[in-house]
């Protein structure tokens, strides 16, 4: 169970603006022989929430629009609504690239809708999670 935990958390702390990385956690758990369904579930799950966090400071930041530190000037703020306007929702299908924290943290600013982030969101963890479980079991041959 403490394994399972760290990977959570591993994955979790990948989802946030925190430096981490949850694949070699991942695969070693596999390659340790637990379970790659459990392990794409509970990593799911964990980068999901760490990807909450992430959209949960860009809504703070979309506060702090008026202060000098805000990180996008207003010409940048308006470039990034034009590309968001463009692309919309679909772009989030992306949040688990490199990347993709500044597409989620740019949901937030924008205020996407909850439901629609959650969805698309899980569905692009999960899809990472659930490749990079079947290239695991490739390699150790599980």
């Amino acid at each position: 169970m403490i394994a399972l935990s760290g990977l959570f958390l591993a994955a979790l702390l990948a989802a946030t603006p925190i430096p981490f990385q949850s694949e070699l956690v991942f695969l070693g758990l596999q390659a340790a022989g637990w379970g790659t369904f459990a392990l794409v579930l509970v990593a799911s799950i964990g980068n999901t929430l760490g990807s909450c966090v992430t959209y949960a400071l860009g809504r703070w930041l979309s506060d702090q629009r008026d202060h000098r530190w805000f990180p996008l000037k207003p010409a940048q703020m308006a470039r990034a609504e034009s590309w968001w306007g463009r692309w919309g929702l679909w772009l989030l299908l992306l949040s688990w690239a490199p990347f993709g924290d500044t597409i989620v943290a740019l949901s937030g600013v924008l205020r996407v809708p909850i439901p629609a982030f959650l969805l698309l969101v899980a569905i692009a963890k999960t899809g990472r999670y659930i490749a990079l479980g079947w290239l695991g079991a490739a390699a150790f041959g599980g």
